[in-house]
């Protein structure tokens, strides 16, 4: 018959792997606290985007045909993501958070991007059909969405921004025609230049 105290030792967690539980669980809050006090996502660049929208609305309502209208917008993503990449790595690299070895930049990518991949699917079988009205609410509903997923690894700010484009595309599904354009620039303009602003002034720029 075994001792007591032998019976007691082995099942006496050694000190080791207690030690490391610990660590883990230190990591685990350290990354959950940076994750809720920093994004890469750049208020700026948002600010931007913003105003190029506005400016871009403008133009596309000039258009003579629908073709042309599309256009501008598609230019107008051209234009904008390059310039909201190259802020997020420059606001990365300034926190001192390389942006491709980000954990939550990385998760948000991958949140946004089958919502992106949606909408362009979706845009070209609607221009193909002709039906162009759909294409803003569509396109609004589905950046909204994958903000939202994208989002919930990131400040609040970020997935309640999503739900705002949501709701806005909801709206603009249910709209005339004739307000498309203006449904884009209220929400890739005027809802990125409100939380770009927050997200500039709050965390970080």
């Amino acid at each position: 018959m075994a001792a007591p105290g032998a019976r007691l030792r082995s099942v006496t967690p050694p000190a080791a792997l207690h030690d490391r539980a610990l660590a883990d669980l230190r990591f685990i809050r350290e990354t959950m606290e940076g994750a809720a006090s920093f994004t890469s996502l750049s208020g700026w660049a948002l600010v931007v985007i913003g105003a190029l929208t506005v400016a871009a609305g403008r133009i596309a309502d000039r258009q003579p045909t629908q073709v042309r209208w599309l256009l501008v917008w598609l230019g107008l993503v051209a234009v904008s993501v390059p310039i909201a990449v190259v802020a997020a790595a420059r606001k990365s690299r300034a926190a001192g958070v390389p942006l491709f070895s980000s954990t939550p930049a990385r998760k948000f990518a991958l949140g946004l991007a089958p919502s992106l991949a949606a909408g362009a699917l979706l845009t070209a079988v609607l221009t193909h059909a002709g039906d162009f009205a759909l294409v803003p609410g569509v396109w609004l509903l589905l950046y909204g969405a994958g903000v939202v997923a994208g989002g919930s690894f990131s400040i609040r700010v970020v997935p309640v921004m999503g739900l705002a484009f949501m709701v806005l595309g909801a709206v603009a599904l249910l709209s005339p025609e004739e307000f498309g354009s203006d449904f884009l620039a209220a929400g890739f303009g005027g809802l990125h230049i409100i939380f770009g602003l927050v997200i500039a002034r709050r965390y970080g720029g």
